[in-house]
């Protein structure tokens, strides 16, 4: 089934820095490739510096800062990961009010590796079951949320869907699933 996302908007929200680029590329492909249109939202205008790890890679041009950017414009969200960049996006007071708004709205969210870092400074795990990069698994669960070992999880008890992943060896499930429950977001069959 094609162009399953036609008409949805999706904001990738990174720092300006410190992005895993796999975790930005290939959910920002699998977004495109069914009809989507990804925006790219960062703490500051410009470009933003992708990484391999640990070493640095490309750049990604920045279509809008998140404090100019309404949650409302957007059907979906996806915090890629990078330990660098969840760290930083934490610390943004607009970007972790944004991914707060967006919780709350009941609009999907998609996190992959330390991504729910910012899920944790935004205070919206508290009886959510969610995967990460394993070095998070305290904070979750002090943050009130319920960590698993698992390829990808999609928890839809609380009041908007969240599909997490741990790291990028998971990316071909965090994408199918992401395509499949922003999909459904767009239908209103959550």
């Amino acid at each position: 089934m094609a162009n399953r996302l036609t008409g949805l908007t999706v904001a990738f929200l990174i720092a300006n820095e410190g992005t895993e680029k796999v975790e930005l590329t290939q959910p920002w492909e699998a977004v495109t490739q069914e009809g989507g249109r990804p925006m790219l939202l960062a703490p500051r205008a410009g470009e933003a510096i992708l990484f391999n790890h640990l070493d640095r890679a490309d750049s990604w041009p920045v279509d809008q800062t998140v404090d100019q950017a309404q949650s409302g414009d957007f059907g979906a969200l996806v915090l890629p990961g990078g330990v660098a960049n969840a760290d930083f996006l934490r610390m943004s007071a607009p970007a972790v009010q944004f991914v707060r708004d967006f919780v709350t709205s009941g609009r999907p969210v998609a996190v992959i590796c330390h991504a729910p870092w910012t899920l944790v400074e935004a205070g919206v795990l508290s009886g959510r079951t969610i995967t990460s990069y394993p070095s998070l698994r305290t904070d979750i669960v002090n943050a009130g949320g319920n960590w698993v070992d698992r390829e990808v999880v999609v928890d839809d008890r609380g009041p908007n869907v969240l599909i997490s992943s741990r790291r990028p060896a998971d990316l071909p499930a965090f994408c199918e699933a992401l395509v499949e429950q922003f999909s459904r977001q767009l239908a209103g069959t959550r």
